[in-house]
């Protein structure tokens, strides 16, 4: 009798414990469903379709429409013929809506940058501390021209920031195209809003060195800086890489002070760079940068690999010269250009283009300086403003290539400065 009843009470338990199990499938099938269900309404979002209401999001559709004209004309060639550029892959609303007659003063300063989809996750904490327009040139080749096509149309469809400030244009070789992405659903799968998309660009970017592509595939960093700088109509014009960032209130600032003082037409405004350890929070102000910088968790940029390319900015000067509390920014001192400066600086959008025989590592920003110098820029440093680079350079952690890179520019680097004399006849400046 008591073995009967302890049989009957296991068979309870064991009962009890099946229809929990049972509940439990029932509920991940529900889930499942539920966010299938989610997912097919998300891409019909994307892309409209028999999931998506009827005329629920016009002004996304046109966005799918304008990309849709943007990948057809089939972009065009560069210079070399050996790049195919989409310009204005994906347009601003900024860039949209801006018409002839319109007040002149809110395009006064934009910012230009490059990268492969690698880094373009750092595009969120950019925009953040910009917020203003930016102008991104991205270069992708083999899988990645389909991958960035579509999370660039996810970024401007997910994120109405970046929908409304940043225009993307993107480059590949000569040899590939870029397609409407409507049947890559893998890449959208998980895609649910902005942190969704950006996450998905980080994962992507980590598995990556800078510059290091597949199949000896070289970086065309000049090319994608001047198609940067031709991808918006502003005076002036910041042009910075990624994963580098602008001092806070930088936009706001320039805009003051050129409002005070009307540049010349021959000066650059140079920010001093400088690069943080990974841990560290990016400063936004000189205080805080100073801060850092005196207890060596921020550095002058490259000073471990090449500390001669940003010496001349006179880093003492700058980091002793008096912080103004009122924000106000000012031209700190003026300088005139020596090998081998390579300064980040806002020009007029008149200046030279970077030269675009110049491609992956060295001499690529110094040619541009060096061109600037010859034809009689002076260099005007700002006072309170600043660019800082994500991470320390260190030597061993580039990739594979660069130092056979380094010197096939340096010959390069030769034949240019040669060609500025024939440029600049009159110019009694050489470098």
């Amino acid at each position: 009798m008591h073995l009967s009843k302890k049989c009957s009470a296991f068979k309870v338990v064991l009962s009890a414990l099946l229809i929990v199990a049972l509940l439990q499938l029932i509920y991940l099938s529900f889930l499942s469903k539920f966010h299938g269900k989610q997912q097919r309404y998300r891409y019909s979002e994307l892309f409209g379709g028999s999931g998506a209401k009827k005329n629920a999001h016009p002004e996304k559709n046109s966005r799918k429409e304008r990309l849709r004209y943007s990948l057809s004309t089939g972009g065009i060639f560069d210079n070399s013929g050996q790049y195919r550029v989409y310009k204005n892959l994906i347009k601003s609303d900024f860039t949209t809506n801006e018409k002839p007659g319109s007040d002149p003063s809110s395009n006064i300063l934009a910012l230009a940058t490059h990268t492969t989809i690698n880094n373009l996750h750092y595009l969120e904490s950019l925009l953040e501390r910009w917020q203003n327009p930016i102008s991104v040139a991205i270069f992708a080749h083999g899988q990645d021209v389909k991958f960035a096509t579509a999370l660039v149309y996810a970024l401007s469809f997910f994120c109405p920031h970046i929908q409304a400030l940043v225009d993307f244009h993107l480059v590949c070789l000569s040899g590939e195209m870029a397609s409407f992405p409507e049947q890559d659903r893998e890449h959208f799968a998980g895609l649910e809003d902005c942190a969704s998309v950006f996450s998905r660009l980080e994962t992507h970017g980590e598995k990556y060195k800078n510059y290091a592509m597949s199949g000896n595939i070289s970086y065309p960093n000049n090319l994608l800086r001047n198609i940067a700088r031709g991808g918006t109509e502003s005076s002036y014009i910041l042009v910075i890489d990624m994963d580098m960032m602008p001092s806070a209130d930088l936009h706001e600032q320039f805009m003051a002070m050129i409002a005070k003082h009307e540049p010349a037409s021959d000066e650059v405004f140079v920010l001093p760079a400088f690069e943080i350890r990974h841990a560290r929070k990016m400063p936004a102000t000189k205080a805080e940068l100073v801060q850092l910088y005196q207890v060596g968790e921020v550095r002058p940029f490259y000073e471990e690999l090449c500390p001669r390319c940003q010496a001349p900015t006179n880093y003492s000067q700058w980091v002793n010269s008096h912080v103004r509390e009122t924000g106000t920014l000012e031209v700190a001192y003026t300088l005139t250009w020596v090998d081998p400066w390579e300064p980040f600086y806002i020009g007029h959008r008149s200046v030279p283009l970077y030269d675009e025989n110049f491609k992956q590592y060295g001499f690529n920003r110094i040619s541009q300086a060096c061109e600037l110098h010859v034809a009689g820029y002076r260099f005007s440093v700002l006072s309170t403003a600043f660019v800082v680079h994500r991470g320390f350079k260190i030597q061993g952690e580039f990739h594979a290539r660069k130092d056979e890179e380094n010197k096939r520019n340096r010959v390069l680097f030769r034949n240019f400065k040669e060609g500025l004399k024939t440029k600049y006849p009159s110019s009694a400046r050489r470098c």
